[in-house]
């Protein structure tokens, strides 16, 4: 996957979503109850009919503090909450820290039964089938009662020649499995764990992982002897993002970042060298680019990849002759992204370069272009592959025989193959159907795609992840050659009843099982259900995708899950949850934990506002910088659409937001509180003007595209008029809020959640300020603990808040 800003082999296969808890399915046992207000003042009123506290929430102190800028003075009291070297900020957050739990003292029943539901759902012990690599299988599990997974390999037991050989002389116990990784281990050492990269050397003799032991995402890099199970001593370094290995298993290339933790310079290095024989390959002088190091599928050129959010420039390095230097394949121009494979002399280029014939059929979308290896720079570039109408390119995968393209139509994800080597003598690009590509049948429309590690290039099988709101992760082989897949695995869920699960004892099939399923042009997305049964709660659970018209007569794509019983009931409860950023599309795969909010009667709605990702670059830019509000209107206009349509009860309706979708729903609330009845804020970033006014904070220059440069002053007068710190209206009533922030958190300060809180409360009507909650984890980073039972612990806190706000009752707590 070119395209991929860090592949690893190992933790690659959480694609699968290890991290994530399983489920099952429980009888509807929650009931509304009538609303309750604390006065006839407050216009939100609340649905809990007293504060489970007899004690205010906390008040922080206040120090004038006066910002400016083109002219434009401000005050901001809690503009030292930034010090985060301040006893008093940490004394603040254990307060805000026991407000909270004393506000939902009254639910830890609650708690503990949701906990205990998605506990339940989680099988004893969860694994990835293995995936082959040269002569091994490499494969994680979660052993039972851990929270994280283990790193493994076997070799394989049908390996031919000279290691089948081998196997046989040294006996069977060769081919026991070999523990590589342990997350188990480290977080008992450090308390905290998380694992950035992991690369196994060409031969299969070393493993270099970067490991974060406080939260902070500053990787430390670690080289694992795999034949002598020990760490080498003299190379670990900090501040490591990405790593390729050189041919020779010898050499290693790393990248490391500066102190705002932007990729920037790469180094080489090779295995028992010390300090001083580490070379400076690259540097990259513009703030604005983050560097990324990789290997090609065939292993023979490794490519540096200096990328900002809307150029990128490509040098490449041969892999078997690592010291000879760097190539760059074409110089950066503003606008303009490309990505880069090699296969047998060609290198294949993934790129929205203009075209000088054809740009009006790409219209500024992705093409594939390709150009010989030798003196690259120089190489004319040879449009090559077409996407065709209403069909966009995302990314790509090359092996020995086949190219594999992922695609979007109509906002719905596709796959297809074509066989390798394309004919070169061709005189005019060809689009996508001419070269009777394979479309990967999959199950719907509603069906997410993530690829598995697919490590090795000589395959001809493709392995995914295929999932959806309805549907467990379900992993399938695709042979690319015979034109047939394969089920490999699903996830287990456990405690699913044969009424909630649809055709589970036909899903019950040998797992080598091939399906012959060809496919033709006109059937791209034939469904998998004529032929096999997956195993999904779709008969149980309605899943249906609508479009919404926002305020300018664009059509936003809106998702909706919830129970049979429930849908267009006009009394449900329900969450909207968005993102809007970056390009990135919004996750809706399958997660265990919302069937105890579906089964309660909830509706789980997904917003895939402008800003994110869709079906191709101008979804993004739609919501970017100066346009950025349409992510907001389009998050509005589908909660407005879910009460106008019945689906949620108008004084029931919450949002959800992570990180930038804390922004999306920050703004919102600030513009239509009336809206909704709760919001939670997961690490939210809502100080946006503050916050890129300040060079020195990590990823501020990055995001200036993203969001807006403030030194400019028309984008600081737009971004103040939206920045959801910056614009709590005096006096006005607000949902039930529960902000949460990680004090190591080094992507959005610690401080935006408590600033946020602290104004929200000083501003907001007496009566709404006590359900305003600000939850801090002292010792966590960006992602929170990690573990799959705390992660339930956290999810079941935020459920239960919902369900208390929204004026729910356990009858069997009662």
């Amino acid at each position: 996957m070119v395209s991929s800003t860090i592949f690893t082999l190992g933790v690659s296969f959480s694609n699968l979503n290890l991290l994530r808890r399983r489920s099952s399915s429980l009888p509807l046992c929650f009931q509304l109850l009538p609303h309750k207000s604390f006065s006839s003042l407050c216009n939100k009123g609340t649905l809990f009919s007293s504060p489970s506290v007899s004690s205010p929430p906390p008040v922080p102190k206040k120090i004038p503090f006066t910002l400016s800028a083109h002219g434009v003075t401000w005050e901001d009291p809690y503009h030292w909450m930034s010090n985060t070297h301040d006893p008093d900020l940490t004394h603040y957050l254990n307060q805000e820290n026991f407000y909270a739990e004393a506000f939902m003292t009254d639910t830890k029943s609650l708690q503990q039964k949701l906990l205990s539901e998605m506990k339940s759902r989680m099988p004893p012990k969860i694994s990835t089938p293995p995936e082959r690599w040269g002569p091994w299988l490499y494969y994680q599990y979660i052993p039972e009662g851990k929270e994280y997974p283990v790193l493994c390999r076997k070799l394989e037991s049908h390996s031919n020649g000279w290691m089948n050989k081998l196997v046989q002389y040294v006996g069977a116990d060769f081919r026991r499995p070999e523990i590589l990784l342990d997350w188990n281990e480290i977080a008992e050492q450090f308390g905290y764990v998380h694992v950035g990269t992991c690369r196994v050397s060409p031969d299969h003799n070393f493993l270099a992982y970067t490991l974060d032991t406080t939260g902070g995402e500053q990787f430390m890099l670690q080289i694992k002897d795999l034949r002598a199970l020990c760490i080498l001593p003299n190379l670990r370094v900090d501040g490591v993002v990405s790593l390729a290995w050189a041919k020779d298993s010898q050499t290693l290339f790393y990248t490391v970042s500066d102190e705002t933790q932007r990729p920037y310079k790469v180094f080489c290095t090779r295995l028992g060298s010390n300090a001083a024989d580490v070379a400076p390959i690259f540097t990259e002088s513009d703030s604005t680019f983050c560097v990324d190091i990789t290997s090609t599928k065939d292993g023979k050129f490794i490519t540096v990849n200096s990328n900002s959010r809307t150029s990128s420039e490509v040098y490449v390095i041969d892999a078997n002759n690592p010291r000879d230097g760097l190539q760059r394949v074409r110089k950066r121009l503003p606008g303009t992204q490309y990505f880069v494979e090699h296969h047998y002399g060609f290198f294949y280029i993934l790129t929205n370069t203009p075209s000088e014939d054809y740009n009006d059929l790409i219209d500024g979308g992705y093409y594939l272009a390709r150009c010989g290896a030798e003196n690259i720079e120089l190489a004319k570039w040879q449009d090559l592959i077409l996407p065709g109408q209403d069909v966009s390119f995302q990314d790509m995968d090359i092996f020995d025989g086949h190219l594999v393209l992922f695609l979007d139509k109509g906002g719905s994800p596709m796959i297809c193959s074509i066989r390798m080597p394309i004919d070169i003598n061709y005189k005019h690009p060809m689009e996508l159907d001419d070269l009777d590509p394979w479309f990967f049948p999959l199950p719907s429309n509603l069906c997410s795609i993530v690829p598995c590690s697919n490590h090795d290039f000589m395959t001809s099988v493709y392995r995914v992840v295929l999932s959806s709101p309805v549907m467990p992760d379900a992993i399938i082989d695709y042979d690319m050659s015979k034109q047939t897949f394969s089920f490999v695995q699903q996830d287990e869920v456990v405690g699913v009843t044969e009424s909630n699960t649809r055709s589970t004892s036909s899903f019950q099939m040998d797992e080598n099982m091939v399906l012959d399923m060809k496919t033709h042009n006109g059937q791209h997305l034939q469904n998998l259900e004529k032929v096999q049964s997956w195993k999904d709660l779709s008969e149980a659970f309605y899943c249906e995708r609508k479009e919404v018209t926002s305020h300018d007569g664009v059509q936003v794509p809106l998702t909706i899950l919830c129970s049979r019983e429930a849908q267009l009931k006009d009394q449900s409860p329900g969450i909207l949850v968005g993102y809007g950023a970056y390009g990135e599309v919004l996750d809706k795969s399958w997660c265990a934990d919302r069937l105890s909010l579906l089964d309660r009667g909830w509706v789980v709605a997904f917003a895939d506002v402008r800003g994110g990702g869709g079906a191709n670059s101008s979804w993004h830019k739609a919501g970017v910088g100066s346009y950025k509000l349409n992510s907001v209107y389009d998050f509005v206009a589908c909660g407005q659409y879910l009460v106008n349509e019945g689906y949620i009860h108008k004084d029931r309706l919450g949002a959800i937001g992570f990180s930038a979708g804390g922004l999306l729903v920050g703004a919102a609330i600030n513009m239509y509180s009336d809206l909704f009845r709760a919001a939670i804020l997961k690490v939210p970033f809502l100080d946006v003007c503050n916050t890129l006014l300040d060079p020195s904070l990590p990823l501020t220059t990055l995001d200036h595209e993203e969001f807006g440069d403030p030194r400019i002053q028309t984008q600081f007068e737009f971004l103040r008029s939206y920045s959801p710190y910056d614009n709590i209206l005096p006096g006005a009533c607000h949902p039930s809020m529960l902000v949460t922030a990680s004090f190591e958190d080094s992507r959005v300060g610690v401080w935006e959640a408590a600033k946020w809180v602290a104004k929200v409360r000083e501003n907001m009507c007496a009566n709404c300020s006590c359900s305003v909650l600000l939850k801090t984890n002292m010792s966590g980073g960006h992602f929170g603990e990690g573990g799959r039972f705390s992660q339930c612990e956290e999810v079941a806190f935020e459920y239960a808040f919902l369900m208390k706000v929204m004026g729910m009752t356990d009858a069997n707590n009662e």
